[in-house]
């Protein structure tokens, strides 16, 4: 078989998942992983009969494919805000929304950080340490070497607290889940990127931290327990329900339990990012209502999808 051949047995064989355009993504994806050629080697070599085992593990994808497995499980990784994760089914894939919701978040990290310091950001290698005077700080509460500290409330595969220790890469990030199996995956991609990251093994709805933070950001659980019949069956059949739905039948129990903590773990003036259920905006934001500035923040697709909150 040449690739154009396997190419047009992909489409063909997997035409009623994917789209025509889905179909040449995912087959030159799959071609490069496999037999290592680029999307320009692949036109420019076409007409190249592939090897046998390297025909024989397409063809094996290719039926991974058609029970619905996502591809990133097949491939055991994914790119996300640039960056190379491993993926399997211990975690949820990670979304096009927490690429947006990392956007906000380190646009607003960055200006906070140059308001409290008093001068730019000018690169991600910038040495994030706060003055002695810092606004948000009393004398009791900072000295005058404290580094910047991030919580991250749902690790998954470490995507949100990874991208952030890249940005910020003198900030202390912790990172809470309750799967160690997600925490392993996670501290993999760690040791890929060479980022250290606090992670921590609790339920995060009984856990209590230890220390006051600057930043608290998290994409927790938030399906409802009602919404199960809506998600697609390539989701829930191959993702940890665990990473999706509501344990309970609030919604809304992370949020509750975030807003709470932060009433004594956030450091005022500090900053909150969560991205949330899109049916469940108003509501969301009104746990948040002692907050001095909280926002209901739109996707790209103009879906109710985060909340940006300053103490």
């Amino acid at each position: 078989m040449t690739i154009s051949a396997f190419k047009k047995y992909f489409k063909e064989t997997l035409s009623d998942l994917y789209t025509e355009s889905e179909s040449a993504f995912l087959s030159s994806l799959f071609i490069h992983k496999i037999v290592g050629f680029d999307h320009f080697q692949q036109r420019r070599f076409s007409e190249q009969e592939l090897l046998i085992e390297d025909e024989n593990q397409l063809s094996s994808l290719v039926s991974e494919l058609k029970t619905g497995r996502p591809y990133q499980q097949i491939l055991g990784e994914t790119e996300f805000y640039g960056m190379k994760f491993f993926v399997n089914e211990n975690v949820l894939i990670p979304r096009p929304e927490t690429e947006e919701l990392l956007e906000i978040a380190i646009s607003e990290i960055k200006k906070y950080l140059s308001n409290v310091m008093g001068s730019d950001i000018k690169s991600e290698s910038l040495d994030v340490k706060w003055t002695e005077k810092a606004p948000h700080a009393s004398n009791d509460e900072k000295n005058e070497t404290e580094t910047l500290k991030i919580l991250d409330i749902g690790t998954g595969s470490g995507v949100i607290p990874l991208v952030l220790k890249k940005h910020f890469p003198d900030a202390e990030v912790s990172s809470v889940d309750f799967s160690e199996k997600a925490l392993s995956t996670a501290q993999k991609n760690a040791e890929l990127h060479q980022l250290n990251i606090n992670f921590i093994h609790a339920d995060y709805l009984g856990f209590e931290p230890t220390e006051r933070y600057d930043i608290i950001i998290s994409n927790p659980p938030y399906i409802g327990i009602e919404e199960e019949v809506e998600i697609a069956d390539s989701v829930k059949e191959f993702e940890p329900k665990m990473a999706l739905f509501s344990p309970t039948s609030d919604a809304l129990i992370f949020y509750r339990k975030i807003a709470e903590d932060c009433k004594k773990y956030l450091n005022d003036h500090g900053l909150l990012f969560l991205e949330i259920n899109q049916k469940l905006g108003p509501e969301t934001l009104a746990l948040y209502s002692d907050f001095s500035q909280a926002e209901l923040l739109k996707d790209l697709s103009d879906n109710d999808r985060f909340i940006y909150g300053r103490k």
